[in-house]
């Protein structure tokens, strides 16, 4: 590379772990460096991390990857922040925290719902914000603390997400994307600014949160020597991790579909303007001014295949280990043994409550259609195969969400830690009966920051031209017809199944929430 050659840092703060990523204007990856950090839960329901040791993790992993770059710093153009949707904390007007940090899986602002619902008109809320009413977002949690935590509450000077506390630290502001606030359920779509109404109901004035910015926005002024980049950096406030996860996998076209698998899941799509459903099934969130990600998220994808491992597959997990296997490869090839449909046994994958399509986060898991025949390797299969009914039943009101001409050529890329199997992407293919594409490299969530740097410096005229840096794909996943018709039937049967349990599925959830505190005591 000559001295001229651009470079773009894409910082990706996920829910475990960060990474900081620095590619060059065709896309190729100069260096890299990760880091990870814990995840507390305190009690059922509760998942808290600490903001201090998610910022030390930022600092370490941005020091590395400058190390580790090979050319001179000032060739460096941007830096871009990519962070998890849905986190809050209070913090001093010092920006030090004043609480740990509650994120998305933290369910225990669901006891606050009822009290918004008799307060608020949930259908009218979620047309202003594109959030649906779940537990999961800022503005329950906020109740929480007010109801909950009344000190901290009040002593509170601001309520903020990491990016905001790491932008705190290299700006001195409290700056919040647009992408983020979106992200928020107090945000009003429509007008662009924080929901009048929402406020109101929490006691809370504008002040309380941070000033709204662009995507694209570039800081005038920030601390480099905090970061320990040139001053002739740019710093850009960036976007959620799902919304560039898709802009980097280049699927910002019409009928361009994202499929992610990790821990949880979710499949989105670009669309022109912010998009809401008649049923309360997806939510919306910005990427650029003229790009909005529609979408849905589950709870259980991986975490699912998880626990199918740790509860009936010790043995396996053990006898990998001695061969210096991967655990999941051995279970992959134990559902592969068995036929697709896993001779009719159906998983509900609710293990976590669940989000999309559902929102209810006291759904619970089921297997249905158990009988003397089916083992271990069934379950195995059906834990996998349910995991993608959920995806599928996204898809589906995706679709229905979107205009007919949109759907006119489905394209779906895979992403995720599920696209190590290739018999888990060929799955999908055959359960929504549409190709699989895995993008080339790079992809994700780092590499999507970094290229709306691109954009936002005028190094890229627009975000389509993000696709060419993707590249070709890596593979293609055909569906096989036999197994999708298959699971046409077996996926109707999962959807009945789950309509038929919605009053059981309260019942039981208090059930075992009753149980759990008896068993405290």
């Amino acid at each position: 590379m000559n001295l001229k050659t651009s470079y773009f840092m894409g910082a990706d703060i996920g829910t475990t772990g960060c990474r900081v990523s620095i590619y060059d204007t065709a896309g190729g990856l100069a260096s890299s460096a990760s880091a990870e950090y814990a995840l507390q839960v305190p009690q059922v329901g509760w998942a808290e991390q600490d903001p201090e040791v998610i910022y030390s993790a930022f600092q370490t992993t941005l020091a590395e990857a400058l190390k580790g770059f090979p050319h001179p710093l000032e060739q460096i153009q941007a830096l871009t922040f990519s962070t998890v949707f849905h986190s809050v904390f209070p913090v001093t007007a010092e920006g030090k925290p004043l609480h740990p940090m509650l994120i998305f899986a933290d369910i225990r602002a669901q006891s606050c719902l009822p009290e918004i619902r008799e307060a608020m008109d949930a259908d009218a809320l979620y047309e202003r914000t594109a959030c649906p009413l779940h537990p999961m977002y800022p503005f329950a949690k906020l109740l929480w603390f007010k109801r909950h935590r009344p000190e901290i509450f009040a002593a509170a000077h601001k309520f903020v997400s990491i990016k905001e506390l790491i932008l705190h630290r290299l700006t001195g502001q409290f700056v919040v994307d647009t992408s983020i606030a979106t992200g928020t359920g107090l945000f009003n779509s429509q007008r662009m600014e924080w929901d009048t109404e929402a406020l109101e109901f929490l006691g809370m004035a504008e002040t309380k949160f941070s000033e709204v910015r662009s995507t694209t926005h570039v800081f005038s002024e920030w601390k480099n020597e905090v970061a320990g980049l040139p001053a002739s950096v740019k710093l850009i406030t960036g976007a959620g991790d799902g919304v560039l996860s898709t802009l980097g996998a280049g699927a910002i076209g019409p009928g361009q579909y994202t499929a992610m698998i990790g821990t949880s899941g979710a499949v989105r799509l670009c669309t022109d303007k912010p998009r809401t459903d008649k049923v309360t099934k997806n939510w919306c969130y910005n990427l650029t001014e003229d790009i909005w990600v529609v979408g849905g998220a589950i709870n259980n994808g991986g975490l699912a295949f998880r626990w199918a491992r740790d509860k009936f597959a010790r043995t396996e997990e053990f006898v990998a280990k001695k061969l210096n296997l991967d655990a999941y490869e051995v279970l992959s090839r134990y559902a592969e043994q068995k036929p697709a449909g896993s001779d009719g046994l159906v998983f509900l994958p609710f293990l976590a409550g669940e989000r999309s399509p559902h929102w209810n986060a006291n759904a619970r898991g089921v297997l249905f259609g158990l009988n003397m025949n089916h083992g271990k390797r069934h379950l195995i299969r059906a834990t996998l195969e349910g995991v993608l009914y959920s995806m599928f039943s996204v898809f589906a009101s995706l679709k229905n969400l979107v205009p007919d001409e949109t759907n006119a050529k489905v394209e779906i890329r895979a992403s995720g830690s599920f696209t190590r199997s290739h018999f888990w992407v060929q799955m999908m293919a055959d359960v929504f009966g549409h190709p699989i594409t895995l993008p080339g490299d790079p992809e994700g969530s780092a590499f999507g920051a970094a290229a709306l740097g691109m954009l936002a410096t005028g190094h890229l005229k627009s975000a389509t031209a993000i696709r060419d840096l993707v590249g070709k794909p890596r593979a293609v996943f055909t569906p096989n017809l036999r197994n999708h018709e298959v699971y046409k039937k077996l996926y109707r049967i999962y959807e009945r199944v789950y309509r038929s349990l919605v009053h059981d599925f309260d019942e039981i959830s208090a059930l075992q929430n009753e149980l759990s505190e008896t068993k405290k005591k």
